[in-house]
């Protein structure tokens, strides 16, 4: 049975833009819940460049993809929002009262009064091996990321690719599976020496194997893997797998949001410039998922319409209600949400 879950708003992505929209959200005591692709929050910021100086957020002369996420996990803390990582929103449904509901691809319907898109470039789409007839094996014993850990419990996994999804699913699953091995086209990697360092010695200790090579096909039928036949410096080797995580970086598409009845342009979304609406009531679009005249794809600009998207979303979830405005500097009872006062 699918899980339901109602909140005030959903806002698809957890980028810098996002986060910060859940901080406006919460101080008009909106509640949010989030649904990303990624198994993190940061968006493109956290997966394509966590260790990149960025140079043009107000009040920061530099700070990393990772630091801007950090800060703003920590900034949104006092208002709790909920995280649903590794899935997708399929579609959206307008109700007749004027709410939504979503579905996500993690069998999950989310009912709100207000969407917020926030997916940066679009959806994250994972880049699929060239290895012939993996369509076949997809979903059902080749998988992209990790959704559920008890499908990978007792299997002999096979896990490809040098990243930090590579070796943090590693190490996650090792404790878990009946066989474990890491294969990387070389002895080097981009992800945490922490985590590097703690792979090399579960391979030293014998609990998993780590191998030089690539993908060269799989064997099996029915969609079940039994082999993976890797080409190493050292000649062919097949690997007895049931299980398999190719770990071959991310692609960006508009993805299922160019079938959810929206006016586009151009591949983003147009929204006008006093709320950031789309073409739909409650539907809005923020960051660099949407188009206006002048747009500028920065994140201050991202910043700057949450804060207006907030006002707006407080008008439609919250009908009649005045809303005084407010600096953080001066009111006690925003310094109290905060928990600062």
């Amino acid at each position: 049975m699918s899980t339901e879950i109602t909140t005030d708003v959903v806002v698809i992505g957890a980028g810098p833009c996002g986060l910060f929209a859940a901080f406006e959200l919460g101080l008009l005591d909106l509640k949010c819940h989030f649904i990303d692709i990624l198994d993190r929050p940061g968006g493109q910021c956290a997966e394509l460049y966590p260790e990149k100086p960025i140079y043009d957020i107000p009040g920061f002369p530099v700070v990393t993809g990772q630091d801007l996420t950090d800060n703003l996990m920590a900034q949104i803390a006092p208002f709790a929002p909920e995280f649903h990582f590794n899935r997708m929103v399929n579609s959206i449904e307008k109700q007749e009262d004027g709410s939504f509901k979503l579905a996500t691809d993690a069998d999950e319907i989310f009912h709100a009064k207000v969407v917020v898109i926030a997916a940066g470039g679009g959806s994250f789409q994972p880049k699929r091996p060239p290895v012939e007839n993996i369509e076949a094996f997809e979903n059902k014993s080749v998988f992209y990321s990790v959704r559920k850990m008890d499908d990978f419990h007792d299997q002999d996994v096979v896990i490809v690719g040098g990243s930090d999804s590579a070796l943090d699913w590693t190490l996650n699953l090792q404790p878990i599976v009946r066989s474990l091995t890491l294969v990387h086209r070389r002895a080097v990697f981009k992800a945490a020496p922490a985590s590097v360092n703690k792979m090399q010695e579960l391979v030293g200790e014998g609990k998993i194997n780590f191998l030089t090579g690539q993908i060269g096909k799989l064997d099996g039928e029915n969609g079940q893997i039994n082999h993976v036949h890797l080409i190493t410096d050292a000649g062919d080797l097949s690997l007895p797998a049931t299980r398999l995580l190719p770990f071959f970086g991310l692609t960006m598409k508009l993805g299922p949001v160019a079938d959810w009845g929206l006016e586009l342009n151009d591949n983003t979304i147009k929204v006008d410039t006093e709320k950031f609406e789309t073409s739909v009531l409650g539907i809005f679009a923020i960051g660099d998922i949407n188009w206006y005249p002048g747009k500028l794809k920065l994140i201050l600009s991202g910043f700057h319409e949450a804060a207006l998207m907030a006002r707006a979303a407080k008008a439609i979830v919250s009908p009649g209600e005045r809303v005084v405005f407010q600096y953080t500097t001066s009111s006690t009872k925003l310094q109290k949400k905060l928990g600062v006062a």
